[in-house]
């Protein structure tokens, strides 16, 4: 049988959204409530809150898994199967289960100042205001290498991002000699995309020829231009208070900012910016606007048609930093006006990778939300 997929406009998705979220809220005692039940996107606290997000194994905010009931589990899992394509849900029900996997290649002994540092029970989610009554709600969901973010306004879903998905690792043994790899396309396409480039090309797409150790707009709440990678220890839900943690990210961002050999002019470079960097779609052959067609589908196909944005292929800059070999460290980005897609596979000896999807003028929904109180109050 075929995993049914998610259809529907987005007033329809929101009425789903809102049903499920109502029946996990029901569920709940006082204690889940305080932590999973936050009040309406606007309160000076609340707002505060929402609008941070991570992807490390850290305290990401709301009620996890590992303290709901079976019943409030599977709650959780339908309200964030209505936000999601079926491809986006069984990629993030793939990622929730391989903290299983990266528990096995850290030897079951690492230690994040929890007690179970890979713990697929420590994926949180928390509801912003009511969806029942309130105009504006929205709410959140996410753990380490996942974050699902969604705003509903006046009965439509109106944004859908930060939408981050990584995998560590990003490529593990299959029984048969198969490799499962939870995020394959997105790296492969690009790897693709960027060989089909003859000289030309490739000397406009190539920023560096070498890759930065993360994601340059890490999880900023908003980008703005300028932004250059953030290292490990400003990643995290506050630096570690503990002197042997503290030490061991700082070990670990110093080590691999030294493996990548960046200066801070590389870094310069390599900054985010509101003019896209990089070579542009319409400078692409047909064919090659086919495969980065269908590597953009990587990122907006995470969530139901109707929810993604409308992109005009042409406008799409790709961008590359590191080596264009498969199977070692690179990154790429790809940006739109309203769009930036970032990943990179540089961790790890390049087994360890990141993908964001972003809408640097809507992420959270800000804007929409400045817009609706500005009509209303």
């Amino acid at each position: 049988m075929l995993v049914p997929e998610a259809t529907g406009t987005r007033a329809e998705i929101a009425v789903r959204m809102s049903d499920a979220a109502a029946a996990w809220i029901a569920t709940l005692d006082d204690g889940q409530r305080d932590a999973g039940w936050w009040a309406v996107p606007g309160d000076a606290t609340s707002e505060a809150e929402r609008v941070r997000w991570f992807y490390t194994p850290t305290d990401h905010g709301g009620l996890p898994l590992g303290a709901q009931r079976p019943a409030q589990q599977r709650l959780t899992m339908e309200l964030v199967s209505t936000g999601l394509s079926a491809a986006g849900y069984v990629s993030v029900a793939t990622i929730l289960g391989w903290e299983n996997v990266l528990d096995l290649v850290e030897d079951f002994s690492k230690s994040w100042g929890r007690e179970r540092a890979r713990d697929p029970g420590l994926y949180y989610l928390r509801v912003f205001g009511d969806p029942t009554h309130d105009p504006v709600w929205a709410w959140r969901f996410g753990g380490h290498h996942v974050s699902l973010n969604y705003v509903v306004v006046d009965g439509e879903v109106r944004a859908v991002t930060p939408c981050f998905l990584g995998a560590d690792p990003a490529s593990a043994p299959g029984l048969g000699g198969a490799r499962i790899r939870p995020l394959a396309q997105v790296e492969d396409l690009a790897h693709d995309l960027v060989a089909s480039l003859d000289g030309e090309q490739r000397h406009r797409a190539l920023l560096l020829d070498r890759a930065p150790t993360d994601i340059v707009g890490g999880n900023r709440s908003r980008i703005t231009d300028g932004d250059r990678m953030l290292r490990l220890p400003d990643i995290w839900r506050g630096h570690f208070t503990d002197p042997e943690l503290a030490s061991r990210v700082h070990e670990l961002s110093a080590a691999a900012e030294a493996a990548g050999g960046l200066t801070d002019e590389d870094h310069d470079r390599l900054a985010l910016t509101s003019a896209p960097k990089g070579l542009a779609g319409a400078d692409l052959t047909p064919s090659q606007q086919e495969l980065l067609t269908t590597l953009v589908s990587t990122y907006v196909g995470r969530v139901p048609g109707s929810l993604a944005p409308d992109l005009r292929i042409g406008d799409i800059h790709l961008a590359w930093a590191g080596s264009t070999v498969p199977g070692e460290p690179h990154y790429y980005r790809l940006q739109a006006p309203r769009f930036l897609a970032e990943w990179d596979n540089t961790q790890r000896g390049a087994n360890h990778g990141h993908s964001v999807w972003r809408d640097p003028d809507n992420d959270f929904g800000l804007d929409t939300l400045a817009a609706h109180r500005s009509r209303h109050h």
